[in-house]
């Protein structure tokens, strides 16, 4: 059983009896037990250990009964370690003064005389509260470093267009202030990337950046992944979780494809926004939230909100500031910078010895019309890098169509463009697929898609 025990506890009070007693029983149930008489050894002790609970005397012979020293040990404790987990020793007399201490950071209180079996389930639920924290602490450093990472992809925005620099002054006035941001623009033209560079310069910037992307969330889950949910609130609810919006608490919120949410779903969203508070599914309390929105979408919400299907408040809640992204087909001077910088990184990924696009690659490439604009750019690069032998990419590396200059928009031209693009998602699904082994996770984590999103591609192309 001993190889079992984990655990360690710190026990301070200056009835030495006490502390002999309360050792020799729990040293049997926790790997270490210190118990101490004198708490001005607590800053020493607490910088050669990490305990993951302390016992606090609330009164000392010094002051008897006002359980002041208490209050100023707690205060001290938790300046050390605010993820300290503290259960105070206290009287049957003093519990209202343990409850304040509970409300000044306390986790709980044990009285005195005290039940052995009563003290350990204490002392085991303090241990969990405090492994609880521990996990938070890593997810949201794990997250700090996903979110550094996303964003040393992003920390510069590629283009030198007119147009570019528009979007770049935009972005440098609204990212200081809190407005509401609409993002619209075609898929692929980066809309998501302009977020994250909002948020980056921001006031912001040291939160979260929550992104959602509403078109793949169903009607019957909006709640619970927006809003959270309680345990046991339905079938699936296994556990307390926190919603996006909790998620994003005092960082930036950005919704994309607002313009897929149905009625019901718009009116869900307008209520949260408007009182800035949201309650999980399954309880009726109620969380104040304070979010930086930023939301996207591809769709006309001006002429949806005519044909009644997007809410007009809605609308007004959302597009304090506008920025409209543009496609490639309205800044083709930042094509060879987006295909070079392209190239740089899949001919490192794909460990190529590729240098250079030809001057005939990139003459198509600006005949092309591009309707997936930088995604499928991205595409049409990784595609090339893949397949070419050689150190230059040349015309031949790519799958245009055979028509495809002068930017029309004939259907023949799109449905073959589109009908290429989906060809290079293809290949690469089967080539991340083969790295890993049919690993479905791993795959859909290095594609940077859901294990659902990867399914309904893998059905669609019958893979």
């Amino acid at each position: 059983m001993a190889e079992n025990k984990h655990g360690k506890i710190l026990i301070v009070d200056d009835n030495e009896d006490l502390l002999k007693a309360a050792k020799m029983y729990l040293k049997r149930q926790f790997a270490q037990v210190d118990i101490e008489k004198n708490p001005e050894a607590i800053p020493a002790l607490m910088g050669n250990e990490d305990y993951d609970v302390i016992l606090l005397d609330m009164n000392f012979t010094k002051d008897v009964s006002s359980g002041s020293e208490g209050y100023y040990w707690l205060e001290r404790i938790l300046q050390i370690d605010p993820s300290s987990v503290v259960v105070l020793i206290t009287a049957y007399g003093d519990i209202q003064m343990a409850v304040k201490a509970i409300k000044a950071g306390a986790t709980d209180f044990v009285l005195k005389p005290w039940e052995n079996e009563k003290l350990l389930a204490t002392l085991f639920s303090a241990m969990r509260l405090r492994e609880s924290r521990d996990v938070i602490e890593t997810l949201k450093f794990k997250n700090q470093e996903i979110n550094q990472e996303i964003n040393d992809r992003f920390s510069e925005i590629i283009g030198q267009s007119s147009a570019m620099q528009k979007i770049f002054q935009t972005i440098d006035r609204v990212a200081r202030t809190d407005a509401n941001v609409l993002i619209l623009g075609e898929n692929g033209t980066g809309k998501e990337v302009m977020a994250r560079a909002i948020h980056r310069n921001s006031a912001r910037q040291h939160e979260n950046f929550v992104a959602v992307d509403l078109g793949s969330i169903t009607e019957t889950l909006f709640e619970s992944e927006l809003f959270g949910h309680k345990k046991g609130s339905f079938t699936d609810a296994k556990e307390d979780r926190a919603g996006r919006f909790e998620l994003a608490n005092n960082g930036t919120l950005f919704l994309d494809e607002i313009g897929n949410l149905s009625m019901p779903l718009q009116a869900k969203l307008l209520t949260v926004l408007q009182n800035r508070k949201v309650s999980r599914v399954g309880s009726n309390k109620e969380t104040p939230i304070n979010i930086r929105l930023i939301c996207a979408t591809n769709m006309p919400l001006y002429e949806m909100v005519k044909e009644n299907r997007f809410r007009q408040d809605l609308l007004y809640r959302i597009n304090t500031i506008e920025v409209e992204v543009p496609s490639l087909r309205d800044r083709f001077e930042d094509i060879p910078l987006l295909a070079n910088h392209f190239l740089k990184h899949y001919a490192a990924k794909y460990e190529k010895s590729l240098t250079k696009i030809s001057e005939a690659a990139m003459t198509r490439m600006h005949k092309h019309h591009w309707p997936g604009n930088i995604r499928e750019l991205q595409h049409s690069i990784e595609r090339a890098v893949i397949l070419s032998n050689s150190s230059v990419l040349q015309p031949e590396d790519f799958n245009f169509s055979s028509n495809g200059g002068g930017g029309g928009k004939e259907d023949s031209q799109l449905s073959l463009e589109q009908y290429n693009l989906e060809e290079v998602e293809k290949l690469l699904i089967r080539k991340v697929l083969k790295k890993y082994n049919g690993n479905i996770t791993q795959a859909a984590t290095e594609l940077g898609l859901t294990r659902s999103s990867l399914y309904r591609r893998l059905e669609k192309y019958g893979l």
